[in-house]
């Protein structure tokens, strides 16, 4: 693989110098992470306004993170084969006019193509995910640790940035204006993408025969090896953490009479803090081994709610939950993206990545859904904060077995 990642930093060289490509990914993920990463923030005042239960929202939102992950394979196979560039552009796009349907939504099903269809779709072509895989492919393996912290953290201040401003345009202009907005917000994407080009890949007869893995045999090897699936599995509790937590903590927390204003706080405290978890992971991977590290990662995200569910409900003890689950937050996918470089190489590295993110969303769907139904049902969140306790502590486990090493390959043929 190594002619391949070659010929990638040699497309970077002028004016795209690696500062310029991580300032400009940075910024992508701080833009495509923060609207969907205040989402909460609409539930009571639409629910309010259309008398609309959280469950209505619930599956919503449940579809917009389906759809994310089950679309990051495919954007991610065609930024493989085509360059990043205007798989970005088409995904900036769907945002944009995701977010502006939503903003005019009168009913569920506009509400679930806005919010749900259109979003998760924009989700899979323009979110960091991709901004990884473009610094994986364009930096030189001895900044990509950093680099990666730092795309992940981008997206944390993305969620630091938007979960207050989100607040405030709605208070002050309603949720309409706030929603429109975030949608004008998306199409700085386009210029930022121009940063993050990567070549085509060569094809078969000009490939060297060692850079000629096909699609498919790439999928083969990954899921047939070990690793990689343990991987996988346990970034499905990421997931479901990540979307229950973003989206039912707000309505969670009014529940118990902590004001709106300090929930988007709370958010902002995760977003805040987890730039340091990333940047911290990002480069304690390069001298800690990176299984540990996620499966501390997992635990500690356990404890934290344990915590956090078993004691009073008070504005500091929700930002102190805020600040614990920050550090935590985006820190994995550093060390998960790390260990798919290290294992695989980079030529299929959107691809692989890309299905071990559907996992991360099929986790995610079934936390905001089930927390919408759970509530609905029971008037409570209390089974969901357990069983997201139970998935903290299984994928703890299920990350000590990894081997962090790249995959043994027979001579490739031609594809």
């Amino acid at each position: 693989m190594a002619s391949i990642e070659i010929d990638q930093r040699r497309l970077a060289a002028g004016w795209r110098t690696p500062l310029v490509i991580i300032v400009c990914g940075c910024a992508i993920a701080l833009l495509s992470f923060g609207p969907r990463s205040g989402v909460g923030f609409f539930i009571q005042p639409m629910g309010r306004e259309f008398g609309w239960g959280r469950d209505v929202f619930g599956l919503a939102l449940a579809v917009q993170n389906l759809l994310w992950g089950l679309g990051q394979p495919i954007a991610g196979a065609v930024a493989d084969r085509f360059g990043v560039t205007r798989v970005m552009w088409v995904g900036a796009l769907l945002y944009a006019a995701g977010l502006f349907l939503m903003s005019h939504a009168t009913t569920p099903l506009a509400l679930d193509m806005g919010a749900g269809v259109l979003i998760g779709f924009g989700l899979s072509g323009c979110s960091f995910n991709l901004v990884l895989s473009a610094f994986s492919k364009l930096l030189p393996p001895e900044r990509r640790g950093l680099a990666l912290g730092a795309g992940t953290a981008a997206g944390s201040f993305g969620q630091f940035l938007f979960a207050p401003f989100g607040v405030a345009l709605i208070d002050n202009f309603g949720w309409h204006a706030a929603l429109s907005v975030f949608a004008v917000m998306m199409l700085f994407i386009l210029p930022l993408s121009l940063a993050l080009a990567t070549s085509p890949a060569a094809a078969p007869a000009e490939a060297p025969v060692a850079d000629q893995q096909s699609f498919r045999t790439a999928l083969a090897e990954a899921f047939g090896h070990r690793s990689y699936v343990l991987l996988v599995l346990g970034f499905f509790t990421c997931g479901f953490q990540l979307a229950f937590v973003t989206v039912h903590l707000p309505a969670y927390l009014s529940d118990r009479g902590i004001a709106t204003s300090t929930g988007g706080w709370v958010l902002a405290a995760i977003g805040l803090f987890n730039i340091v978890g990333s940047l911290s992971v990002g480069w304690l991977q390069n001298v800690l081994p990176k299984r540990y590290i996620l499966s501390v990662i997992y635990f500690t995200r356990a404890l934290a709610t344990v915590a956090f569910i078993s004691f009073p409900i008070t504005p500091f003890s929700a930002i102190a939950f805020g600040a614990i689950s920050g550090l935590t937050w985006l820190s994995t996918v550093p060390p998960t993206s790390a260990l798919i470089a290290l294992m695989f190489g980079t030529r299929w590295f959107a691809t692989l990545y890309g299905f071990a993110f559907v996992s991360h969303q099929v986790g995610g769907f079934l936390g905001v859904w089930l927390g919408g139904i759970v509530f609905e049902k029971f008037g409570s969140y209390t089974p969901i904060w357990w069983l997201s306790i139970l998935f903290g502590v299984l994928s703890a486990l299920i990350n000590l077995p990894i081997v962090e090493a790249p995959v043994r390959r027979p001579v490739l043929l031609p594809a």
